[in-house]
């Protein structure tokens, strides 16, 4: 059984602790659990009803009428939302959710769906990235099983692959970035995202993959000279220092800008060298790549 904090509520739906705590002293929806130092904690089901009204209350609708709302009433609201941002919004929180109960089979379906009607390209820039952003920090802090994270992964991964084979630019960008994951860092999904978005602008890219040694790195860089690292850091456990990292990647390839997104770009607030730069949000993503490949 998966239980959550209320910062991992805050974080899923974007409703801030202290009003999700309010919620709780005058509605009925939510009745969390408690430790026995007096902490909430809060249950699967829990969690899937602070998405289902967060997202109503987004698009219009008032906490005291969403109270009042029987469970098949308030999904039949959330199926009639029209806006197309709350649509997608809602299929991510389904894939939050059956992620969740471990509906693998759900999962897979929903997604295909979307691929079938819309194409890989918006599925994976318009759903399976949003659904990444907000599922990282439950990999971060351990609060799902290992076992949701590996099934999930592997199918993104499958669709991500299938993106990254299938992107086509009509032009070649004169600029190369060697990908990859620093020691310790088996989180691969943002990276493949990243790979996607540039071959897709017609960027070259030399990818290396997870769990790579920092020599390694140094051994492609010195023989294909690219333009950039890039490195996307979600959480890495172990002896791994930020701090290490970033010294040892400056002293051994000190030409190179690196660049790095993630989870653990988000929370860095220490002093971080000239030559890297951080990625904090996906539009901040988007605008590097934009820049590397403007338009004609």
């Amino acid at each position: 059984m998966n239980v959550f904090t209320i910062k991992d509520l805050e974080n899923l739906s974007g409703i801030k602790a202290h009003t999700i705590r309010i919620w709780e002293q005058r509605y009925n929806f939510l009745k969390p659990c408690r430790t026995e130092t007096n902490i909430r904690y809060y249950c699967s089901q829990e969690l899937k009803t602070v998405l289902n009204i967060s997202l109503l209350n987004k698009y219009g609708y008032k906490i005291s009428h969403i109270d009042k709302m029987s469970e098949q009433e308030l999904k039949s609201k959330i199926y009639a939302l029209s806006d197309t941002e709350a649509r997608q919004e809602r299929l991510v929180n389904e894939l939050i959710a059956h992620m969740i109960d471990l509906d693998i089979t759900s999962f897979e379906r929903e997604l295909d769906c979307y691929v079938l009607m819309h194409g890989i390209d918006r599925a994976i820039s318009q759903i399976v990235f949003p659904f990444l952003y907000r599922i990282g920090i439950l990999w971060l802090t351990n609060h799902i099983h290992p076992a949701q994270e590996h099934l999930v992964s592997n199918i993104i991964r499958q669709k991500l692959i299938v993106g990254i084979e299938g992107a086509v630019s009509f032009r070649q960008v004169p600029r190369t970035i060697l990908l990859f994951l620093p020691e310790g860092e088996h989180h691969e999904l943002g990276l493949l995202y990243v790979h996607y978005l540039l071959r897709s602008h017609g960027v070259k890219v030399l990818y290396l993959g997870a769990d790579v040694p920092l020599k390694d790195v140094e051994f492609v860089s010195k023989y294909k000279a690219p333009d950039y690292l890039y490195t996307h850091l979600t959480g890495i456990t172990g002896s791994f220092s930020f701090e290490k990292f970033l010294a040892q990647i400056g002293q051994r390839i000190p030409d190179i800008p690196l660049v790095i997104s993630g989870q653990l770009a988000r929370t860095h607030l220490r002093k971080i060298p000239p030559s890297v730069s951080f990625k904090r949000t996906i539009t901040e993503v988007l605008e590097f790549v934009a820049r590397l490949a403007p338009s004609a």
